[in-house]
């Protein structure tokens, strides 16, 4: 029962490393960095605090010996569903203003063509 506390911490911890190294190389935004630092500190601090883990478990409604890392598993799961969630809109986000700017580049590109193509005719 200790002993899935003591990985999920040690997995938060890694989680923290990992998200800080990668944005001090800039292999992720700092905007999509937060996510993962808030859910992996969120997590840490679940593995680490048996009493708030216990409430928690108690308003599940979770009961018996393995009410703690089952309830910490549980909110493990949303934590990152929730992640998973946020990060998927601003993938949509950014699929729609792709589209946006190219529309506008094509229109440009048409306007330009038609441009060019009348002072052709003009000279």
């Amino acid at each position: 029962m200790e002993r899935l506390q003591h990985v999920i911490a040690a997995f938060s911890i890694l989680l923290i490393l990992l998200v800080l190294a990668s944005v001090r190389r800039a292999h992720i935004r700092v905007e999509y960095s937060v996510s993962w630092f808030a859910a992996a500190l969120a997590l840490l601090a679940l593995s680490l605090w048996r009493g708030l883990l216990d409430r928690i478990a108690q308003a599940m409604g979770i009961d018996g010996a393995a009410s703690a890392p089952l309830a910490l598993l549980v909110v493990a799961g949303a934590l990152f569903l929730l992640v998973l969630f946020r990060l998927s809109m601003m993938i949509s986000n950014l699929k729609d203003s792709n589209v946006a700017m190219a529309q506008r580049l094509a229109i440009l590109e048409y306007r330009q063509g038609h441009h060019e193509e009348a002072e052709t005719k003009g000279k």
